[in-house]
């Protein structure tokens, strides 16, 4: 059993004192920013919007081809005097002018007017000192602090802002000119910029050879900086992967939405030998309008052309028909299409296993000493792992014991969770064979024999055990499974024309059920999957489907046709029935093994923000916080949510069908201006700005006015509040790691108060994972003996005062059966077939113990009833609610599991339109 984890973090080594570097600083400058202006002004068709340069193609450009830059600083579009170019050495006028001027040249469609303007920009620029000439400021040496902090009020050490684009550049080529010796090979790295920091790709690819075609991968570190709760130094965290190149796609041209193209080209530049540091980054994608595949606007491969006329770059048309010939390279071009699972399938893997990762990571922190220094590894803080599962092994003679058993807790459950009425459930099915497989699961799992239903008819049976009874009608869904038609009008917005062909399928359904099921009753669907319908965006009818049988009151469930997933029909089948049971509320956490200093009568509430933007599954935007509550003390199948209209709890079924039902769109182009939004000189385009802000604002102050009314709700008994802080911060900006101060909450603008004003028995836990954003930093276990594998447990620092705790669960089966020590990236003689294994590593959740009854809050509050909170126990509490017996571990604990996957129901229509179907054909929701 391992001790300690690792985590692929680094933070600023104090024993290095202060981290200065002398860099090259450029701005834009009053004078060219003001020109830049202009031309752009000339060109945009909104003249009124503030005066914002698109200067994202030129920054990517900048960096492709303009050798020493490092990084591009923030709103420099918006403002000259701001910093705009970071550069290790000075980039000469001759080199800047013309990328300048060729990008001045692109703002608009290509005709010979705007080619001579941009000529005529450049050869002002060129010009330097001739008086009346727009010139490119001088460049300026500045001391910039790469460990410049701030800490904030409750102790969390934040990075200057521009640390977080500028730094992860600065590691990235660093390490980039370090090669990387392994198993007898050497790997060298170029920086690719990305959103969030920096990656590091291995370059040029490896090559694996598989059923006679040849796969492309390439090593792949991403660098990024992040802020920790209470922690006093700020992290860099990197994560380590594979990056895999598309050598045949299998989509056709107009089913390509995007696709990411790196470009490796010679620097164009006289007395420039060799290559630039970077790998510049494009987009490829089909255009509409062009009915053509094409190259979107920001992609600085747009403008290289006309830099270097004597290369030959990559076509769109060609790159998309044959990649592999550019990612081999045509003369000392390049050129790889990052791989995605939408485009057809690669023999590469993906993942890293631990031996590997640890040694990419041993690279890593080599070459970041001194500066930087790795946290002290993370030593168990508790070995109770897990809740009071069911055992895992049963005796010889008794091999069923354990699935008995939990077929007697489903059933209690959903005993409590129907409240003695019976489970009407309509199995529509495409296939026989899904249909003969959700029949034969069902009684499994509630612990009967597949021939134990009660008056069977050929589209009827019956189960009854206790006090649980299931009426199972099945029936071909037919027309209902067609995919929607969408009118194609294109004058009338997409929202629109959705909810029309959403609606028409209700009145479909509507005519469709013609004996209604009863009240709280469940539809199983089998539907086409999503690639069925990737020919007409919006045709999938799967949420029309769920908003029509929500409007009658009805759950639903759906199941994919046989040839369509892969995983036997069997074991779909069962999480089919396991999801349906989830929605009905039957479901409950076992039993916690953490220890008496958990009250017996705690409940659990979940808070979980749902947000759709207008490419949401019906193109309406809209936003819904969700909060589930959990009370084991009162029996299985006690799942509440929060209904906001009626201040009050409602079963969890009844809270799902609200959802559906009462999601309308939400907008903010509709709010009207207001002197407290908007002063009386500013522009159109400011207006509208503030306009937007000041929405955003409200819908803030709304959503923290619903979470203090609900906490006042809950002072009746102990709670636990459970947030995914990288979902929730939306709309509760105060759970920024900075703005965090031990027991205390924050709402809006006010000052800080004690948690106890809340509830005086109120214990808050964040709880984060990377949120794609390697916000969480990976890790590994490992030992003295230099042994590293997967570990699950609580993690912490020995440290009994701390707040901030790692929770690591277990793999999966297929996952343990391959070797910790596997190496994919340079494979060995023996394991040639490496590269094509699937590694998966456990995510790490942060759990913060952000507010409970320290010695400190209990001491605020002038309590002596009770002995002060540990910690480490809430944190354990909060991994040990990721463990069911019917579940493999959960990303989060159940009660935000739950409170997430509600969701799944807010499906908001334009304007909200209800069915066209008689009012009186509609089912109410059940009480």
């Amino acid at each position: 059993m391992y001790r300690t984890i690792r985590t692929a973090a680094y933070e600023p080594d104090p024993d290095h004192g202060p981290w200065q570097e002398d860099l090259h600083v450029l701005r834009l400058g009053e004078d060219l920013h003001a020109e830049l202006v202009r031309r752009s002004r000339a060109v945009q068709s909104d003249s009124e919007r503030p005066p914002r340069l698109p200067v994202r193609r030129l920054n990517a450009l900048l960096g492709a081809m303009a050798p020493g830059v490092l990084a591009t600083g923030r709103n420099a579009g918006t403002d000259g005097r701001l910093p705009w170019l970071y550069a290790r050495e000075p980039v000469p006028r001759e080199v800047l002018a013309p990328l300048i001027g060729t990008w001045a040249a692109a703002l608009t469609p290509g005709d010979e007017s705007d080619d001579e303007e941009g000529n005529d920009l450049e050869g002002e620029l060129l010009a330097g000192d001739r008086t009346g000439a727009v010139q490119i400021p001088s460049w300026e040496t500045e001391r910039v602090d790469l460990a410049e902090t701030l800490t904030s009020r409750g102790g969390t050490a934040e990075p200057l802002q521009r640390l977080y684009g500028l730094l992860p550049e600065w590691i990235a080529f660093r390490l980039a000119a370090r090669p990387l010796p392994l198993s007898g090979t050497t790997l060298r790295f170029r920086v690719v910029t990305s959103p969030q920091g920096a990656e590091l790709v291995s370059w040029p690819p490896q090559r694996y050879e598989h059923r006679g075609h040849a796969w492309y991968y390439s090593a792949r570190v991403r660098i990024t900086v992040h802020t920790v709760p209470f922690a006093p130094r700020f992290r860099v965290h990197t994560s380590t992967g594979v990056r895999r190149w598309a050598t045949r796609l299998s989509v056709r041209h107009w089913e390509l939405s995007g696709a990411t193209v790196l470009l490796d080209a010679p620097l164009p530049w006289s007395g420039e030998s060799g290559r630039g540091h970077r790998l510049a980054v494009n987009s490829l994608g089909y255009d509409r309008r062009r009915k053509e595949i094409g190259w979107r606007r920001h992609s600085p491969v747009l403008l290289v052309p006309d830099l270097d006329v004597v290369r030959r770059y990559p076509d769109p048309a060609e790159l998309f028909a044959c990649p592999e010939r550019w990612i081999e390279g045509r003369g000392d071009i390049a050129a790889g299409i990052v791989y995605h699972p939408a485009i057809g399938a690669h023999e590469v893997g993906s993942g890293l296993m631990p031996r590997e990762r640890a040694e990419l990571d041993a690279w890593v922190e080599d070459g970041l000493r001194p500066v930087l220094r790795r946290p002290a590894d993370l030593t168990r803080v508790t070995r109770r792992n897990t809740p009071s599962l069911l055992p895992r092994s049963a005796k010889r003679a008794e091999p069923d014991t354990r699935e008995a058993q939990k077929a007697l807790l489903r059933r209690a459950a959903l005993a409590r969770a129907l409240g003695g009425r019976p489970l009407d459930v309509q199995i529509l099915w495409q296939s026989s064979q899904t249909r003969d497989a959700l029949l034969a699961e069902l009684p499994k799992l509630i612990g009967l024999s597949p021939g134990s239903a009660m008056g069977v008819a050929t589209d009827a049976r019956q189960w009854r055990i206790g006090d649980v009874v299931i009426n199972v009608r099945t029936r071909a869904i037919g027309a209902l499974a067609h995919p929607l038609q969408i009118v194609g009008d294109r004058k009338r917005r997409r929202a629109v024309r959705v909810a029309e062909a959403v609606n028409d399928r209700c009145s479909q359904v509507a005519e469709h059920m013609d004996s209604p099921l009863g009240e709280g009753g469940l539809v199983i669907a089998e539907i086409a999957g999503k690639s069925h319908f990737a020919e007409a965006p919006d045709s999938d009818p799967k949420y029309a489907l769920r908003i029509a049988w929500a409007r009658q009151g009805l759950l639903s469930q759906f199941v994919n046709l046989p040839d369509d997933v892969a995983g036997n029909l069997e074991h779909r089948a069962r999480w089919t029935w396991l999801d349906a049971f989830r929605q009905l509320g039957a479901i409950s956490p076992p039993a916690h093994r953490v220890g008496a200093g958990i009250p017996a009568d705690l409940q659990y509430v979940a808070l979980w923000l749902v947000r759709h933007t207008r490419n949401g599954p019906t193109r309406s935007p809209a936003h819904q916080l969700v909060a589930v509550r959990v009370r084991p003390a009162e029996g299985p199948g006690v799942v509440e949510g929060w209904d906001a209209e009626r201040s009050e709890w409602v079963p969890y079924p009844r809270l799902l069908l609200s959802l559906a039902g009462g999601a309308s769109e939400a907008t903010t182009e509709a709010v009207e201006p207001s002197d407290e939004r908007c002063g009386a000189d500013d522009e159109p385009g400011q207006q509208r700005s503030r306009i937007q802000e000041g929405a955003a604002r409200r819908w803030q102050r709304e959503a923290e006015q619903q979470i203090r009314t609900l906490l006042f709700q809950l002072r009746d008994r102990p709670t636990l509040l459970l947030i995914g802080t990288g979902n929730l911060r939306q709309c509760w900006p105060r759970l920024r790691n900075g703005a965090l101060v031990r027991d205390m909450l924050g709402f809006g603008t006010e000052p800080d108060q004690r948690l106890a004003v809340y509830g005086p028995d109120l214990r808050v836990v964040l709880v984060r994972d990377a949120n794609g954003r390697d916000e969480v930093a990976e890790w590994y276990a490992h030992d003295t003996q230099d042994k590293v594998g997967f570990a699950e447990g609580v993690w912490g620092p020995a440290n009994p005062e701390n707040r901030v705790f790692s929770s690591t669960a277990s793999t999966p089966h297929t996952v343990a059966k391959l070797p910790k020590a596997l190496m994919k990236l340079v494979p060995s003689a023996d394991r040639r077939t490496a590269p094509g294994k699937t590694a998966w590593n456990p995510v790490q959740m942060e759990v913060c113990v952000l507010g409970c009854l320290s010695a400190k809050a209990l001491a605020d509050a002038g309590r002596t009833d009770v002995e002060a909170d540990r910690p480490a126990e809430w944190a354990t509490l909060a991994h040990q609610l990721r463990y069911h017996d019917d579940y493999p571990p959960l990303a989060r604990p159940l009660p935000l599991h739950l409170a997430r996957l509600a969701g799944q129901y807010v499906l908001p229509l334009v304007g909200g339109e209800e069915c066209s179907n008689d009012q009186s054909s509609r089912r109410q929701p059940p009480s």
